[in-house]
């Protein structure tokens, strides 16, 4: 796991959701201070919008100076859950 990355739930369910589910943002918590978000879409089957709401999955521990930063640190941690999805550990099951 990359130093400053805290899943914001627990940890990564095993049975995490397709890949296309996810989303990288940035916010800007206070000024000067911004922290990457993986979002996960929440998928209510019985709601008939066609809007997706999502839930936080990752999110950064320390925020960076910059929204650059904060995305590209994000982008990190984003390639970080695709590799554990797709390329599971020894002695997990997929």
């Amino acid at each position: 796991m990359y130093q400053g990355v805290r899943p914001a739930a627990g940890r990564i369910r095993q049975a995490m959701s397709a890949l296309n589910d996810l989303a990288l943002t940035v916010e800007e918590r206070e000024p000067g201070r911004f922290y990457w978000l993986l979002l996960e879409a929440v998928h209510d089957t019985g709601s008939t919008s066609d809007t997706l709401g999502y839930r936080p999955l990752r999110v950064a521990a320390r925020p960076q100076s910059s929204y650059s930063s904060a995305l590209a640190l994000g982008a990190v941690a984003l390639k970080q859950v695709a590799a554990t999805a797709t390329h599971p550990g020894p002695g997990s099951s997929a």
